[in-house]
């Protein structure tokens, strides 16, 4: 079967956490040089979805290579418990077609 994903990859994820704003943001910046560390991901954007409506990450991967490492990896697995998530997470994927500004 094609792989339709050829390119880079935007990946959306929207979680509730037990955690207030403060303790998830001292959480996200703790845990920050992990995620500069992994291989293929060129940009996350850690946000705000709105009044009561959660938090979220946006990232930008080179590859779905890339992503799917991360997806399996030990540091993607101490996510739930990190956050307190309090359900499973929503995650969206899309393929970027070509950026404005060029990553590199």
């Amino acid at each position: 079967m094609d792989n339709p994903h050829n390119g880079p990859i935007l990946m959306i994820v929207r979680l509730n956490t037990s955690l207030s704003e403060a303790d998830l943001m001292e959480k996200a910046h703790e845990r920050s040089p992990e995620f500069q560390a992994i291989p293929g991901l060129l940009q996350k954007y850690y946000v705000r979805l709105g009044a009561g409506a959660g938090y979220g990450g946006i990232y930008v991967w080179d590859s779905l290579e890339s992503l799917e490492a991360f997806r399996h990896s030990d540091l993607a697995a101490t996510i739930p418990k990190a956050y307190q998530v309090v359900e499973p997470p929503q995650i969206e994927l899309m393929d970027i077609l070509f950026p404005l500004r060029s990553f590199g």
